[in-house]
């Protein structure tokens, strides 16, 4: 009788928060150019949780962090350029 887990399991895991990370990275550079509004959140909250569960793409996920905060200060400096909640150029 096994009482722990099998090492499929761990390891679906990690490949879970590996794809996590590189959705992050991959959002918040999308959401630099489209839709910022929406995928900086999306983006900080996926590298987050990558980054919680311990990913193997730690630095792919501290990019997806910092891409995602980015789209919210590009939405922020374009806000505050045309005195509006949305910006376009």
């Amino acid at each position: 009788m096994q009482l722990t887990a099998p090492a499929t399991t761990r390891r679906t895991g990690i490949r879970d928060a590996d794809g996590m990370a590189v959705a992050s990275f991959v959002l918040g550079l999308l959401g630099l150019l489209v839709l910022n509004v929406f995928l900086g959140p999306v983006a900080i909250a996926l590298a987050g949780v990558a980054l919680w569960r311990g990913t193997a793409r730690r630095g792919r996920a501290l990019l997806g962090l910092g891409l995602g905060v980015a789209d919210l200060l590009v939405l922020a400096a374009f806000m505050a350029m045309d005195n509006t909640m949305s910006w376009s150029l």
